[in-house]
């Protein structure tokens, strides 16, 4: 085994794989609310990034190998697909009853993703995102 600078997390993506599955769930976030990727600087991105990598409670999202294991099983764009129709039903609508509660902590690999990236429900859109609540999101 050769050594690497690359840090590993605990689901054993390096931190550059780590970085880019955040960037990619963001991306997918703007075109859902309207703004679109582009008009995000990388001084932004950098700049959640970095305030997530520094919050223990997001630290403690990693997927487990069973996780892993469904991601190979069922491919990546199945995956995609998956939180795609996860982010429709359980945050896009501008008014959500449970808001707070409607991602579970467990259970599919998006979940781990949505809690790791603050993306699992509107206040934690808002707070780590700016992206206002009691507002639908949409393509546009």
């Amino acid at each position: 085994m050769r050594a690497s600078n690359k840090q590993t997390s605990e689901c054993g993506m390096d931190r550059n794989s780590t970085e880019e599955l955040i960037k990619q769930l963001e991306n997918r976030l703007d075109r859902l609310t309207g703004q679109p990727a582009e008009d995000m600087n990388e001084e932004e991105i950098e700049n959640i990034l970095n305030k997530l990598s520094k919050s223990n409670f997001r630290n403690k999202f990693h997927l487990k190998e069973k996780d892993k294991e469904y991601i190979k099983e069922k491919g990546i764009e199945k995956i995609k697909e998956h939180a795609y129709t996860f982010i429709n039903k359980r945050l896009a609508p501008k008014d959500i009853p449970n808001d707070g509660k409607q991602t579970p902590m467990k259970g599919h690999p998006v979940f781990i993703s949505q809690h790791a990236t603050a993306t699992c429900c509107r206040n934690c859109l808002y707070k780590w995102h700016k992206i206002e609540p009691q507002k639908e999101l949409n393509k546009e």
